[in-house]
């Protein structure tokens, strides 16, 4: 019996997936839990326009973030941080402070999460932060740490 998944389903498949189970699976458990459908000729051609959708949404999402990495290259960043007498900072600069500093310079709101500084920070100076914008890019960008 071929269907098409409408959950994902251990072992068989993910939602969207046409797939070809025993008649009495299909039957007596993915039907009734309404984990699936009959492929008939309507249902199918749903499926594949369901699927092209999916893959254009999902391409042009890669392709957006493209363009904002490449618009993010060019930005630095400067966050200003309370120093100590003997050059130490107070506190840390994390991926929250490089998020608020991307929002407030540049008006660009980036996940807090998705920010990570390459190596520790120190003092003042330059460090450089990796900002994750989709599954296969990513982009590098300045962070100035100045005195406040």
């Amino acid at each position: 019996m071929k269907v098409i998944l409408q959950e994902d389903v251990k072992k068989i498949g993910a939602k969207g997936d046409i797939v070809e189970v025993a008649d009495g699976y299909g039957r007596n458990y993915l039907l009734p839990r309404k984990l699936a459908i009959v492929a008939n000729e309507a249902n199918l051609h749903v499926a594949k326009t369901n699927a092209e959708n999916k893959a254009r949404r999902a391409q042009q999402e890669a392709d957006e973030a493209k363009l904002l990495g490449a618009q993010l290259e060019k930005v630095s960043v400067k966050i200003p941080i309370k120093i100590g007498k003997d050059g130490k900072l107070f506190g840390s600069v994390t991926g929250s402070d490089v998020a608020k500093a991307l929002k407030a310079e540049r008006n660009v709101n980036i996940d807090k999460r998705k920010i990570t500084i390459q190596g520790e920070v120190t003092g003042i100076g330059t460090y450089d932060a990796v900002i994750k914008l989709h599954a296969e890019t990513s982009t590098k960008i300045k962070v100035v740490v100045v005195e406040a």
